[in-house]
This record gives structure tokens, sequence and C-alpha cells, in this order.
């Protein structure tokens, strides 16, 4: 414990907590559009969260910064959606050559070069933006389970008050016994269940290089590797962002053919490992991620397991640990955001926009939030030149 504190541990869980009960049932419907047997969901689980554990604890021991990586949740999205009449086949081959793109993408350095461009105060807007609807997500939840998340807000905000740093240790605490005294924790379809790794022969097809590879690759560097990024530099962490991205579409490629559809740098969830409740001293916060990955590893090995006891927690639990636990990082977002004067509009324009939820074309707001903002700079620096 001296060396990974309770808080680094309770950030890591709370990290995979919020990763797998807000996207895990979109993973598995995109498994089951492409006709995935039962064993075969149970592998995707396993590669997915052998990625996600061993990205996590590698890059973050390696370069001493919390690094969180997940699965692409819009990438999953629009295989749900795209891949209709696609065999498994085909589609783990347009697996590994959009993984295969990510990490010639990062390797080469055009996609650092690329985020190198985007100023610090309209990453952090987005990175506000993008965490927004975690903190309302946390309050609006008092309308559906007022006694449980009000007595969560209670001790977050006395355990803010004597013990800031045990705060989202003592409000997930609250909140699990809490729910147990009201007979919410749904214990009964928690088993004990090994999964076992499923290897798909891969097949390449033009249909589902265009359909399939393409658009996963797009999506998953638009909509989670740059939110990514920006979440990483606005928390004032700059790893090399070149051999990151490089080594997570490597990984991603190794075990596309178990169901490891995409592999991206997280967003939402990254964030609970950068803020002070994983730990008071900023140079250590990477010992959250890692106690993350650790977590993942477990996801991926007792998937079924994991899977069923990740369930058991009320929807207004996670929703409020989650907010609570992201407050000072939102806060700290705005304050970036609108500290310089000549980029306060571009950048109050980025967090409007990513925090409407704007998606088109299958991108999220994220994106959305940073083109506009870019478009914002391009116009209000023109318009000052010419005055």
């Amino acid at each position: 414990m001296r060396v990974f504190p309770f808080s680094a541990v309770v950030a890591g869980f709370v990290t995979v907590l919020v990763g797998f009960t807000s996207s895990a049932v979109i993973v598995f419907q995109a498994a089951q559009a492409l006709g995935a047997s039962p064993a075969e969901v149970a592998s995707w689980m396993w590669a997915l969260g052998l990625a996600m554990g061993l990205s996590c604890i590698g890059l973050s021991l390696r370069y001493k910064v919390p690094i969180v990586t997940a699965w692409s949740t819009p990438g999953a999205a629009m295989l749900v959606t795209s891949v209709a009449g696609v065999p498994m086949a085909e589609a783990v081959g347009a697996f590994m050559v959009s993984a295969l793109l990510i990490a010639l993408a990062g390797f080469s350095g055009v996609f650092e070069r690329a985020m190198a461009r985007v100023p610090l105060g309209m990453a952090s807007a987005m990175l506000a933006g993008v965490l927004l609807r975690f903190g309302m997500g946390a309050f609006g939840a008092l309308q559906t389970q007022f006694v449980m998340v009000g007595a969560m807000l209670a001790m977050y905000l006395l355990l803010r008050r004597l013990l800031p740093r045990y705060a989202i240790v003592g409000v997930l605490a609250t909140g699990i016994v809490v729910a147990a005294l009201q007979g919410q924790l749904h214990l009964s379809g928690v088993h004990f269940a090994l999964a076992t790794p499923v290897f798909t022969v891969p097949a390449l097809s033009w249909h589902a290089l265009i359909g399939v590879a393409l658009p996963l690759f797009v999506v998953t560097m638009a909509s989670q590797n740059i939110p990514g990024v920006a979440v990483l530099r606005a928390s004032c962490y700059h790893p090399p962002i070149s051999p990151v991205i490089g080594t997570t579409g490597v990984i991603n490629l190794l075990l596309a053919p178990f169901g490891a559809f995409a592999l991206n740098l997280a967003a939402i969830t990254a964030a609970i490992c950068m803020g002070p409740e994983a730990h008071e001293d900023a140079k250590k916060r990477y010992l959250a991620a890692v106690s993350a990955g650790v977590f993942y590893l477990l996801v991926g090995i007792f998937g079924a397991t994991v899977g069923a006891l990740f369930a058991a927690f009320p929807k207004e639990l996670v929703l409020a640990v989650a907010g609570f636990a992201l407050i000072n990082t939102i806060g700290g977002g705005l304050l970036a955001a609108v500290r310089d004067e000549h980029q306060r509009e571009p950048a109050l324009i980025t967090f409007l926009v990513t925090a409407s939820g704007l998606t088109l074309f299958g991108i999220g707001a994220a994106f959305w939030g940073l083109l506009a903002g870019g478009l914002a700079t391009v116009v209000l620096q023109y318009r000052r030149q010419a005055a």
C-alpha cells in the first residue's frame, strides 16, 4: 500500500467501473451484429480486457504518466449499424487493417504533429465539455435515487473538508452500503467463469475494408484519440504521443483475431486517474492508471463474472461516483479554457459544441468542438490582424 495508495487503487477501480458500465452493452451488440456466439462474445471481452490492461500498465510505467486506454465506443456503435452481411472473418481482417493504420499514424508522427497545433485553451475546453454531462448526471441522479445519491453527496462534501484524498473512496463505499440496505445490489447473477479466447482466421475483402476498416479508423482517431490526447495535455501531462498511439495500434493488431476491434486513448475515464483524488502528488497519479490496467486484466480473464458484478451496481451509483470524481477536473478545464483572453471565445465555442453532444457522420462532439473552435480561432485572428 506504500507503493499503491488506496486512493489510487479506488481511482483505478472507478475508471474501469465507469468505462465498463457505460458502454459494454454496445460492445455486446456489435459482436452480436456479426453473429458472434456466446464463446466469441466472451473472447471479445477477454481480448479487449487484455489489450486495455497491458497498454495501461505498460505505457503508464514506461512514461510515468497516467495513460488510460479504452475500447472505441463510437467504433462499436458504428459496427452495430454497418456490419450487416459481413462475415466474422472479414470483420476481423478489417479490425487488423484499422489497427495497422492507427499504428502507422502514430509511429509516423503525423497524428502528433496535427495535435501540436491545438491550443491548450481549446483542449481544456473540449475536456470540460466532454466531462460536463457526467457532472450533471451525478446531480440528475438525485431525482430517481435521492437517498442514495444524497448520502453520497454528503459524504463527498464531508471528506473533501476533512480527508480530501479519500473523498471518492468514501463516496463509493457509501453508495454500495446504501444500495445494499435498499436491496438494489443485484448479486444473484454473479458467478465464477473464466473467459476462453477464440481465434478467428482473418480474411480480407474490399467490402469490409471500405465499409468497416476505414470508418473504424477515422471514428477511433477523431472521436477517441484526439480527445484522449487533449485530456493528457489539459492535465499537464506530455508523454511522447507518437509511440503511445503507435503502441495501441500494435496491441490492437495482435489481439484483433480474438475480438479486440479497436483500442485507443481514453478521455472521460482517463480524467478520473488524473485528478487530485487519485493521488495528491501529480507525478504519482500514473499509479491509478496502472491500477486500472490490473482491473482491466481481471475484466478480461474473468469476463462473465466481472461483467455481472459491474452490472449489479445501480446506474445512479455509477453516475454519482463518476460525476463527483470529475468535479475538480471539470473546474480545472474551464479555468484553463478562459484564462487566455485572446483564446476565450474559441475555447467557449469548443466547450459549448462539445457539451451539446453533437454527432455528425458517426463522429462525436469532441471532434466537432475542436473543429468549431479552430474555425473560430482562424476567423477571429484574421479579424484582429485586419484591425
